[in-house]
């Protein structure tokens, strides 16, 4: 039987991906070589493609859409029992159910990471997120201790 070579994922979705791949880990070396002001610019670009993400996942192509594969509680518990009690169940192309509600929560993560980063100070005060100044110092330097610890 000849198999359907045709993508499951569109060029965008495949693009967010590897820009990921690569942004991440360099936003990370730059924290660790404290260069912050590309940091932060690193961490600016990823916050983009998570807010592109999230608007391609509703409006983009139709395998792009959470819709198509984020299932609820009940077809996700559904899945579990199959591929427990029968693992030559055939499988669906894509993300199955618990693939991805693993996306959400990367994507969830991501925005939390982005989130705590707009409101970080570094040791001396010189660099900050964007939106420090709300919050007092000590309260930021905590942040990013957060900041950090969710990207552990």
């Amino acid at each position: 039987m000849a198999r359907d070579r045709s993508p499951i994922w569109d060029w965008p979705v495949r693009l967010f991906h590897w820009a990921l791949v690569i942004l991440i880990p360099t936003a990370w070396y730059l924290a660790e070589t404290g260069n912050l002001e590309w940091h932060r610019k690193a961490g600016y670009t990823i916050a983009l493609l998570l807010i592109f993400r999230l608007l391609w996942g509703v409006f983009g192509s139709d395998t792009a859409r959470f819709s198509r594969f984020v299932k609820g509680p009940g077809p996700t518990f559904a899945y579990l029992r199959t591929k427990m009690f029968d693992r030559s169940a055939p499988a669906d192309p894509g993300h199955n159910p618990l693939g991805a509600w693993s996306v959400v929560a990367m994507l969830a993560l991501l925005a939390v990471q982005i989130g705590l980063g707009l409101f970080t100070t570094d040791l001396d005060g010189l660099e900050s997120g964007p939106l420090s100044y709300l919050v007092d110092f000590e309260t930021s330097r905590q942040i990013a201790e957060y900041h950090e610890l969710v990207f552990n």
